[in-house]
């Protein structure tokens, strides 16, 4: 009996493996599945002290766009001890590391870098208290706001880990660190630098962003659209200014500007299909300097939200059209009609997450972590440049997870109550970093397993 009963549960193992193979690398063997995870979640153990002082720091010493330079560093670092051939300075402080391990699929795991112009108001023993000088000289107070440093620990504790584990998966893995994310800029930048040229081109491409409101401990999933398409658009609307007691001799900017935010509004509610999705939000308004003083000119700075190329083309050109016609209903002259100007170097396109790619990852996170700990998610309207990596002209399949980050019982009580949890860029934004870190390094390390995993 004790020996027909190994040997039955050899069968079923080499079994499942072998439909594993039909299929391409899946985890459908339960019992290599749980060994997997007993190990990992072993190795994560052992990691987990040094990660998290790791984390600490980049929380304490946060930098802005474009100059992560000790923070780049720092990721070099770690990515060089795990034996990675790493190379600093590509697309300004971008890292590249690459660690090769025979044939098989190149699988890119990418985490941002840099912080934001916030003041930590979180009380937390570990704030920042950083000012640094941003890019029009001015001191500001700078704070991980939206969880860039635990997206750098998850990478760093991936990076650890599949190292060790070079038995487990072949191909090659490249870890890239990303500068300029909140700027819309560094994915750019580095792909400008020969990304997909100087270093191995991935078949894949995964990252990570952690929730502001999912329970630490799981993890979300969008299939297909998972971010927006994001614009920035500056309106100079401009008319003819003069003594507040004489309305009748002006052109008045101030009302001119008001009619004109309240008619963009009719773009989304009157010329998207209902269907489809868009945001025109008019953030900043700006004219004037005195009471009885009618201006020459109002500044309006939108952000403008979408999903679909279709949706933003006809959004962009909606908003040129209504700024032009209200110019002229109010008999604004040629000259003077409004200036509109499409911020193009802050565009970010809308991240995608392929299907395919994303059940498959899907899966292997429901293997890991438990089909309770994997939940769907809607798309959002934020931006990520991580789109950037899946619209070159290779069309890589791109996937990006959300990571818990809120302890459960708040994120029970703002259900129970309605209230609002902290959100990204918040200065009360405070991720809980265990269980997140744990549950980012089990899921971003079973996703990559996946894909160039053998049992």
């Amino acid at each position: 009996m004790n020996t027909i009963l190994p040997n039955a549960v050899r069968v079923v193992s080499i079994l499942a493996l072998c439909l594993a193979s039909l299929s391409g690398p899946s985890w459908v063997s339960p019992l290599w599945a749980a060994t997997t995870r007993e190990d990992l979640e072993a190795r994560v153990r052992t990691e987990y002290p040094t990660l998290e002082s790791f984390y600490y720091d980049l929380h304490r010493h946060p930098e802005l766009s474009f100059r992560e330079v000790h923070t780049s560093a720092k990721v070099a670092a770690e990515l060089r001890q795990a034996g990675f051939e790493t190379t600093a300075g590509v697309g300004g402080n971008g890292v590249v590391g690459v660690l090769r391990n025979g044939s098989g699929p190149t699988v890119l795991v990418r985490t941002d870098l840099d912080a934001l112009p916030v003041k930590e108001l979180t009380g937390l023993p570990y704030a920042s208290r950083t000012r640094a000088t941003n890019d029009v000289g001015l001191e500001v107070d700078v704070m991980h706001a939206c969880g860039h440093d635990m997206h750098m620990a998850v990478f760093v504790g991936t990076a650890r880990l599949l190292a060790q584990m070079k038995e487990r998966w072949h191909g090659t893995l490249v870890m890239i660190g990303q500068p300029a994310e909140e700027r819309g800029k560094g994915a750019r930048q580095m792909l400008a630098d020969g990304l997909f040229q100087r270093f191995p081109k991935p078949e894949f491409c995964l990252a990570l962003h952690v929730s502001p409101d999912l329970a630490a401990g799981s993890m979300g999933v969008a299939e297909g659209y998972a971010m927006a398409n994001v614009d920035s658009v500056d309106i100079t609307i401009r008319g003819v200014g003069g003594h507040g007691a004489w309305p009748h001799r002006t052109k008045d900017p101030v009302v001119l500007a008001a009619q004109t935010v309240m008619a963009l509004q009719t773009i989304v509610s009157r010329e998207v299909d209902p269907l489809e999705s868009a945001v025109v939000t008019v953030g900043s308004i700006h004219g004037g300097t005195k009471h009885n003083i009618i201006p020459d000119e109002v500044k309006l700075q939108l952000t403008v939200r979408s999903f679909t190329d279709e949706v933003r083309s006809h959004t962009l050109e909606a908003i040129r059209r209504i700024v032009r016609g209200q110019a002229i209903s109010a008999g604004i002259p040629e000259e003077r009609l409004p200036l509109v100007k499409m911020a193009e170097d802050e565009f970010c396109p809308a991240t995608y997450n392929q299907p395919e790619l994303t059940r498959r990852v899907a899966g292997a996170l429901r293997q890991m972590l438990g089909e309770k700990h994997v939940v769907s998610r809607r798309a959002a309207m934020g931006g990520e440049d991580f789109s950037e990596y899946g619209r070159t002209s290779e069309k890589i399949p791109i996937c990006m997870l959300w990571l818990g980050s809120v302890e459960p019982e708040r994120v029970a009580e703002s259900e129970r109550t309605g209230q609002s949890l902290p959100a990204l860029h918040s200065s009360l934004y405070r991720p809980v970093p265990e269980p997140t870190m744990r549950t980012g390094i089990l899921a971003m390390v079973a996703a990559v397993l996946n894909l160039a995993g053998h049992p």
